[in-house]
This record gives structure tokens, sequence and C-alpha cells, in this order.
């Protein structure tokens, strides 16, 4: 018989990518979405053994027994979106949580949460280990997302605790890839659609801030590496590979060929200095590090670009 597996957020960025995976590792998947920042296209030709459920996590859960595995996805992950809706945010964070909590309590299934390094706030410590407890101030502009991550991380641990839940914390970093919207809001979708529609690449600050960007392929073999592990984590699946925001927006003119100019605008309030993760304990423990460079992942995202914009 083959596995199932519950993915809330399953029609997002990440979640999608993932549900492909595991449909290709043999996996019944239930993708579980209300489509508020998700999309029906990014799913919509999986075919047998996948089904999309159109439902807010935050009410419940809809899904019939057996459930093997639960990964739990379902957030808004760039700033404009939770931004944009900070209660649902927090609600999804928490109520969401702890509906998709029960669910593998109830069931026995094997828990997955994808947490953020945004967890570590602005960090002092750099890199970032996971045994760091960040650097967060949970009344500012980004804390309605980071705070909702830091409580689904204490509800993960404490169904551990008290339940026994099959529980596994990921901390993820900034991700890219195909399925990555133009209009999503993060540095690298920003770019590449500023520069293939001959606009100004728009850098935040002096462009100096640094962060780590792992392409999909490279972001979801690390998390069912950690799914299928032994471990609880949390652990830091990214790449460790540190560039400067500037550096990011020459190298996406170059492979984009765009002549299109870098204009700057003030850096908004609280946003990070320096974000890369230790992966340390993922390269000891699952044998998993990035592969796929900056470069060669911004090309395969753009084709993914060009192909999106043909298509309609």
């Amino acid at each position: 018989m083959m596995p199932r597996a519950v993915v809330t957020g399953g029609a997002g960025f990440l979640g999608a990518n993932l549900c492909r995976s595991l449909l290709a590792r043999g996996y019944e998947v239930v993708a579980v979405d209300d489509l508020s920042s998700g999309s029906v296209d990014h799913v919509s030709d999986l075919g047998d053994g996948f089904d999309l459920v159109v439902h807010d996590v935050v009410a419940d859960i809809p899904v019939e027994r057996p459930v093997d595995v639960i990964l739990h996805f379902a957030s808004a992950a760039s700033p404009p979106h939770y931004l944009a809706r900070p209660l649902e945010t927090l609600a999804a964070g928490s109520t969401g949580t702890h509906n998709a909590l029960e669910l593998a309590r109830t069931t026995g299934a094997r828990f997955l949460l994808a947490s953020t390094s945004e967890v570590y706030g602005d960090p002092i410590e750099h890199p970032q280990r996971e045994s760091y407890w960040g650097n967060v101030n949970p009344v500012g502009p980004r804390s309605v997302y980071d705070e909702a991550k830091r409580f689904a991380e204490a509800l993960t641990t404490a169904y551990r605790s008290v339940y026994g839940v099959d529980t596994k914390i990921a901390r993820i970093f900034n991700t890219y890839g195909p399925m990555l919207e133009p209009d999503d809001g993060r540095v690298i979708s920003n770019f590449l659609a500023q520069a293939l529609d001959g606009r100004k690449l728009t850098v935040y600050g002096d462009g100096m801030q640094t962060r780590s960007f792992c392409y999909v392929d490279d972001e979801v073999e690390g998390l069912l590496a950690l799914l299928e592990s032994d471990c609880v984590g949390p652990m830091n699946i990214g790449n460790p590979e540190e560039y400067t925001v500037l550096d990011v927006a020459r190298l996406v003119l170059e492979v984009t060929g765009s002549s299109s100019e870098i204009v700057f605008e003030p850096l908004p309030p609280t946003d990070p200095v320096r974000r890369c993760p230790d992966i340390t304990l993922a390269r000891r423990e699952l044998g998993w590090e990035p592969r796929v460079s900056l470069r060669d992942g911004l090309v395969r995202t753009l084709e993914w670009y060009r192909d999106h914009r043909s298509s309609g």
C-alpha cells in the first residue's frame, strides 16, 4: 500500500515542489491549501495519486485516514503577503499548526514543521547555528511571521513531549526556483521580474546586506532527507553560500542579458543585515548539502519564468 502524505500549503511555491517529489518517491499526496497565496496551476498537472483539498487549515484539516506523514507548510511566506494578512499569518502559525499536529496525533503520522530562518531575527551570531536563540523584535513589522513560526516550533516541541508525536522541525532559509511567482515579493523574484520587464532593479539600502539562496530542488531534497531520518531538529536547511543583495542584482542582469539600471531605495525597518545558515548538522546527520550554484539556479528559474509568460 502506498504511503499517504498530507502537505498543508501544498499549492504554494515550496509545497507544490514537495508534492511533486513525494509523488516521485511513491507517496499518495493530499495537498490542503486555501489558495490565498498558492495556485491551482502549480499542481494541476500532477494526475493520479494526487488530490487538492481547497480549505483553510485554521478551520480544520478535512482529510480522512490513513495518514502516514504530514508536512505543514501552510503560511504566507513572503513579506508582502504576510504583512498584508497579519492576523491570518498568526492564525496559520498557531491554530493551523495545532490542527495539523492534532491530525498527526490522532493518525500516528510523522510530522514535519516548515519553520524559517526568520526565527533568528536580525542575528548577532553569524552564521546561524540551530543552538542560537535569535534576536527577534516581537512587536516589529515582521513579527507576525517571525513569532508565528517561533510559536509553531514551541507547539511542535510540546506535542512531541506531551503526546509522543513523531515530529521534525526544519528551519528554511531563502529558497527560489520554478513556481516562485514573479509577483511573490522576494529578492530573486523581484529582480527577475524587473529585469525581464526592462524595469529598474530595486535594491534596498546600500545592497551590502547579505543573504543565502537555496535552489528549490536542493531545498526539497534536504527537507525530505530530514523527514525520512531519525533526526528531530530544529535543523537548518539552506545554502551556506553568502551573497550581497547588490551582487545578486548584478548576477540577475548578467543571466537575463538585461540592460536595466540598479536603483537604491531606503532599507525597510528591521530588515536583517546578515542571514546565512550553518549547515554542519545537516551535513553530518543527513549527508545533505546544496549542489546547485546560484548562477545555475537563476538560469533554471529564468527558463521557468519565460515559459510561464509564454503560456499566459
